[in-house]
């Protein structure tokens, strides 16, 4: 069953909290699609993910061994196998996708007025669609979810 989490952004950089949800995904067997709009940032999330503690095997869509990434970094279409989706810099998906996946992050600049009306609009499209949805905040400090609605 699909999850969407909308992470509101204030104190913590993109990467820095993929850093926190990545391994979990790896660790629970997903493989994962992180999408952004352009290229030149997904440049940089690529060499921020390979310095974050931790290993996290990962590529740019592409490559010689997409199959095997349990990472994928792109702008593009999913992968085959992909079980879930990370949306960077108003990287958008479709509701079909959201459905068709296990969990999709929407990671969201809560500093940016257009990028906090974007992901406001995609609340009322997922919850519309009666996708479970869940918005999660940093102001205290440390990430706490604030709103959970239930699919359905």
């Amino acid at each position: 069953m699909a999850l969407v989490m909308f992470y509101h952004l204030t104190r913590s950089r993109p990467d820095q909290t993929l850093a926190a949800i990545l391994p979990r995904a790896i660790g629970m067997g997903w493989r994962v699609m992180l999408r952004g709009t352009d290229a030149g940032r997904i440049a940089a999330l690529d060499t921020a993910l390979w310095q974050a503690d931790g290993f996290l095997p990962h590529g740019i869509v592409g490559g010689l061994h997409d199959a095997d990434q349990p990472i994928l970094l792109g702008d593009g279409a999913l992968a085959d196998g992909i079980r879930a989706l990370a949306l960077v810099d108003g990287a958008k998906c479709s509701l079909a996708e959201a459905q068709a996946l296990e969990r999709v992050w929407i990671l969201f600049d809560g500093n940016d007025p257009v990028a906090l009306n974007t992901a406001r609009a995609q609340w009322r499209d997922v919850t519309g669609a009666q996708i479970a949805a869940q918005y999660w905040s940093e102001d205290s400090g440390k990430w706490e979810k604030k709103l959970d609605k239930s699919a359905g």
